[in-house]
C-alpha cells in the first residue's frame, strides 16, 4: 500500500511538469468538462435555493411566530437532510469511481444500499414529525407561539421525508455518472408546482382555504410526490443507469457491503456528527427569542441562496475527482484539486463583496419588524466575512477529499472544530456573555478557520489520493 501510494506521489510530480503547451490542453479539457457538470447543478441549486427564499418570504409575512416555528420545525429535516447527504455523498465517491470504468453492476449495487439505509432513516424522522411534532419543537424552542405553529407544519410535511429519501439517492447516482440535467429540469417542474401552490394554500388565493403554515406543508407534500414520481418514470423508461432492477438492488455480498460501509459510514457520521453540532447552535438561537430565531432562519436561507455555486462546484469537483481516479490516472487528480482551489478562492472574494454590500436591501426584502430587520443584516456581514473560507472547506471536505476515500479525517476535521471549538463558544456566547447575535454567529463561524487550515495542509500533502477501484 505504502509503495502504491509512492508511486501515486511520483506520478503526480509528471504533470507538474509538463510543458506549456500540455498544460493548455489540460486546463482546457478540465475547464470544459468541470462547467458542464457544475453549471446545471448550479441551475438546479440555485431554483430549489429560490423556492426556500420564496417560502420563507410568503411565511414571513403572517407572523414572527409563524417564521419561528417553521424555521425551528424544518431543524428536523435538516437533520435528516445531512443523514441523506451523508449517505448519498458517500456513495456518489464509490459511484464515480465505478462509473470511470463504466461498471454499471457495481453502481447499482451502490444504490440498492443507498436507498435501504437511506429509507430507514426517514421512516424514524417521519414517525417523530407524525406522532410527537410537540415533542420535537421544544427540543429547539421553548417558545409557544412557535411551538404551535411548528407543530402544525411537522404533522404535514413529515409525509414528504421517505419520497425524498428515494429522490436524493437516484439524484446522487445520476450526478456520479455526470447525467445533471435530468434531476435540473424536474426540480424546476416541482418548484414552480410547490411555488404556485405556496400562493394558493397559504393566503387561500381562487377560493382555497387560508391555511397558513400548514398549506406551506401542503403544497411541499404535493411538490416532492410530484419530484419522486416523475424522476422514477423518466430513469426507468429511459434506462439510465440509476434504473435498477430489485433483484440488482438486492445483489449485495459481505464483501461489496464491508467495502460499502468502510467508504461510507465515516461521510455518514461525519454530517450527523457535524449536523447534530449545527443544531446545538439553534439550540442556542431558540433561546435568544422569536426575533432571534426568526432572523437566523432567514439567514440560513439567504445563504443558501447565494452560496448555489459554491455547493455545486463542491459537488462537481467530487465528481470530476472520481471519475478520474476511479480510471487509474492519477497524474491529473493533484492538478485538478489546485485548480479547484483557485477557482474557488475567485468566487468566494466575489461572493463576500457583494453579500456585503447588499446585506441592507436583502434584509429589507423580508416583511419583518425592524429588529428582526437589522438582526438579519448583521448576521449577513458576519457571512460575507466568512465566504471565501467557507466556500473553501465545502471544496476541500466534500468536493477532494471525499472523492480520494479520506473519509474518516474528513469526518474527525469538520466534526472536531464543531464540538471542539464552535459549540462551547456558542453556549458562552449566547448563555453566559448574553452577547448578541451576529456576536454569537460569529462564534458558531469560528470552525471554518480551523478546517481551512488544517484542510488546506492535507490537500498538498496528497494523501488524499486513492482509487478504491484499484484497492478491490
Amino acid at each position: 500500500m505504502k509503495k502504491r501510494k509512492h508511486k501515486i506521489i511520483e506520478e503526480i510530480k509528471i504533470i507538474e511538469n509538463a510543458s506549456h503547451a500540455s498544460d493548455i490542453d489540460v486546463r482546457r479539457h478540465f475547464y470544459a468538462k468541470l462547467f458542464a457538470i457544475a453549471l446545471p447543478m448550479a441551475l438546479q441549486n440555485l431554483v430549489s435555493s429560490s423556492l426556500n427564499l420564496i417560502d420563507t418570504f410568503m411565511i414571513s409575512s403572517l407572523s414572527t411566530a409563524s417564521i419561528a416555528g417553521v424555521t425551528a420545525a424544518n431543524k428536523l429535516f435538516f437533520i435528516l437532510f445531512l443523514f441523506l447527504f451523508g449517505i448519498s455523498s458517500g456513495s456518489s465517491i464509490l459511484t464515480a469511481q465505478y462509473w470511470g470504468v463504466k461498471d454499471v453492476k457495481n453502481i447499482r449495487r451502490v444504490l440498492g444500499i443507498c436507498l435501504m439505509l437511506g429509507i430507514s432513516g426517514a421512516f424514524l424522522f417521519t414517525s417523530a414529525a407524525l406522532f410527537a411534532p410537540e415533542m420535537v419543537m421544544r427540543i429547539f424552542t421553548n417558545q409557544p407561539g412557535a411551538i404551535s405553529e411548528g407543530a402544525s407544519y411537522l404533522r404535514i410535511i413529515g409525509l414528504s421525508y421517505i419520497p425524498t429519501s428515494i429522490t436524493f439517492a437516484y439524484v446522487f447516482i445520476l450526478r456520479s455518472t455526470g447525467n445533471v440535467k435530468l434531476p435540473m429540469k424536474i426540480s424546476i417542474i416541482a418548484i414552480m408546482l410547490n411555488t404556485f401552490l405556496n400562493w394558493v394554500l397559504i393566503y387561500g388565493n381562487l377560493g382555497a382555504p387560508a391555511l397558513g403554515v400548514s398549506g406551506a406543508a401542503i403544497a411541499t407534500v404535493i411538490a416532492r410526490g410530484l419530484e419522486f414520481a416523475l424522476l422514477m418514470g423518466i430513469i426507468y423508461r429511459n434506462n439510465e443507469v440509476a434504473a435498477a432492477r430489485l433483484h440488482e438492488l438486492l445483489d449485495i455480498n459481505k464483501t461489496f457491503f464491508a467495502k460499502y460501509i468502510k467508504t461510507v459510514l465515516p461521510v455518514i457520521f461525519n454530517e450527523l456528527i457535524w449536523a447534530v453540532g449545527v443544531t446545538m447552535y439553534d439550540l442556542v438561537y431558540g433561546r435568544m427569542g422569536e426575533s432571534v430565531m426568526a432572523a437566523m432562519g432567514i439567514t440560513k436561507t439567504i445563504e443558501q441562496m447565494t452560496f448555489f455555486f459554491i455547493y455545486s462546484l463542491g459537488n462537481a469537483s467530487g465528481v470530476i475527482l472520481g471519475n478520474q481516479m476511479g480510471t487509474g490516472d492519477m497524474t491529473q487528480v493533484f492538478y485538478y484539486a489546485k485548480k479547484l482551489v483557485k477557482i474557488m478562492v475567485i468566487i468566494g472574494l466575489s461572493m463576500s463583496v457583494i453579500l456585503f454590500i447588499a446585506s441592507g436591501p436583502l434584509a429589507s426584502f423580508f416583511q419583518v419588524e425592524p429588529l428582526v430587520a437589522t438582526y438579519i443584516q448583521n448576521c449577513i456581514r458576519v457571512l460575507a466575512i466568512v465566504t471565501v473560507v467557507k466556500g473553501l472547506n465545502m471544496l476541500i471536505i466534500v468536493g477532494i477529499l471525499r472523492s480520494g476515500g479520506d473519509t474518516t479525517f474528513a469526518m474527525y476535521l469538520d466534526g472536531g472544530a464543531v464540538w471542539l471549538v464552535a459549540v462551547p463558544l456558542v453556549f458562552l456566547g449566547g448563555f453566559v456573555w448574553k452577547l448578541e447575535i451576529q456576536y454569537v454567529y460569529m462564534l458558531a463561524l469560528t470552525e471554518e478557520f480551523i478546517k481551512v487550515s488544517i484542510g488546506l495542509y492535507r490537500v498538498w500533502s496528497k494523501k488524499w489520493i486513492n482509487n478504491l477501484i484499484f484497492e478491490e
